[in-house]
């Protein structure tokens, strides 16, 4: 994959949206950017964290311009984003709490709410967020554990799950913006890192190389 192609492509995409864009123009645009710093992410190009940041900012827009709803998908983006941009995210987690995630009945919602309070550090309302979704048939049961064992302080029991949310993403046909990165993992793996799990996957598994 010609990463460094792949982000020119996403970045003169991005520069080709003018004017005051609708809320779902707002969320076409973040995705752009957030697939421009994938790539450039996977060029281990330093520019990276500013399209993170063109994301998270996007996406944040989106959410405003037409609340209240649902939307669990943005809140999820933007922490998603900042944290693969290596920002503070603080302010971010706790107006995914603010907007009602934590008490979502949708396991979507339940994830945005999973993240924010990894994002702040609230190890025990981590846990019962993430056990609950583990009672879910509609939500990655991977995905699930691997918070779970975030939130834990569970370093065996993380690399097994992140394991298996890596070779799911590996078996998957469509990716957002057709940009093939397992960003789930990268994003486990920087909370991973944040809990004070050092076994955290090694850079040929979490950046695998999909040609």
């Amino acid at each position: 994959m010609d990463w460094p192609a792949v982000a020119d492509e996403k970045r003169a995409r991005f520069a080709e949206q003018h004017g005051e864009l609708d809320e779902r123009a707002l969320v076409r645009s973040g995705n752009t950017a957030y697939a421009a710093g994938l790539a450039l992410l996977m060029a281990h190009d330093d520019g990276a964290s500013e399209w993170f940041g063109h994301a998270a900012a996007r996406w944040r827009e989106s959410w405003d311009a037409a609340p209240p709803h649902e939307a669990w998908g943005r809140p999820i983006g933007v922490l998603k984003a900042l944290l693969l941009a290596g920002d503070d995210a603080t302010e971010a987690a706790r107006w995914t709490l603010a907007i009602g995630t934590q008490t979502a009945t949708s396991p979507i919602g339940r994830y945005a709410a999973a993240l924010a309070l990894l994002v702040l550090e609230r190890w025990p309302e981590a846990r019962r967020v993430t056990e609950s979704l583990l009672e879910l048939d509609d939500f990655p049961h991977d995905v699930a554990e691997a918070l779970a064992f975030i939130a834990a302080h569970d370093p065996i029991a993380y690399v097994e799950a992140v394991e298996s949310v890596v070779g799911s993403f590996e078996s998957r046909e469509g990716y957002l913006e057709d940009v093939p990165v397992a960003d789930t993992a990268l994003v486990l793996d920087v909370l991973a890192r944040r809990r004070g799990i050092e076994q955290s996957l090694p850079e040929s598994i979490v950046l695998p190389e999909i040609d």
